[in-house]
């Protein structure tokens, strides 16, 4: 229509997701994956988003000595960066931020699983994958991290199939995966004959918000 060519469209609520694969963390994960499991055995659950599994207490990973510390610093890495190109996007400068971190380990066998939640409190969330498992036989891709459109009432009202409402993240060893604190997740049943290893996170800035 010749009256609307000036009319712009705009996506107004994006969300930011950030995933990447750390190059070279063999060595890394084989001694995270070491130190977790023994921790396994040696200290209980904790009960909080997982049916099923192993939770560590939450910190900031001093039981993993230095493997721990390695893996806050790509933390760390990643966080500045995910931020520094948001704000770019949004044409603001960047700038540097002090971050308040939390981090805790989690161990899923057979049919383990964690339901849907989100991490309030923080800016940033996010797991780093040690070991996703292997998929029964070898076949098809490891058990997946949901992420899921915060806005979930638009797909029922608003052009249903036209704009994604869920992502399925397969991991791969090394991999981590960033997004907002408020974006509902989840993790499905495993299936893998070796135990899924993974870490999750929270960056929150300081001054918060």
């Amino acid at each position: 229509m010749p009256e609307l060519e000036g009319a712009t469209l705009d996506y107004c609520f994006p969300t930011p997701v950030m995933c990447f694969v750390w190059p070279e963390v063999e060595a890394l994960n084989a001694e995270l994956c070491r130190i977790i499991l023994a921790e396994e055995q040696a200290s209980r659950s904790r009960a909080k988003s997982n049916i099923g599994g192993w939770h560590s207490e939450t910190g900031t990973l001093e039981w993993l000595g230095e493997a721990g510390k390695g893996l806050v610093e790509r933390f760390v890495k990643m966080a500045n960066h995910a931020t520094t190109q948001l704000l770019l996007a949004y044409g603001r400068q960047p700038s540097e931020f002090a971050w308040t971190f939390q981090a805790w380990a989690n161990v899923n066998r057979a049919s383990d699983f964690n339901k849907t939640h989100t991490h309030p409190g923080a800016t940033w969330s996010g797991t780093y994958y040690v070991d996703p498992g292997n998929p029964v036989g070898e076949a098809g891709p490891a058990t997946p991290l949901q992420i899921m459109d915060p806005f979930l009432s638009r797909d029922t009202t608003f052009f249903p199939g036209l704009i994604r409402t869920s992502v399925y993240v397969h991991p791969v060893p090394g991999m981590m995966i960033l997004f907002p604190s408020y974006v509902p997740h989840m993790v499905f049943a495993h299936r893998g004959d070796r135990p899924r290893i993974s870490i999750a996170f929270n960056l929150r800035k300081e001054p918060y918000p």
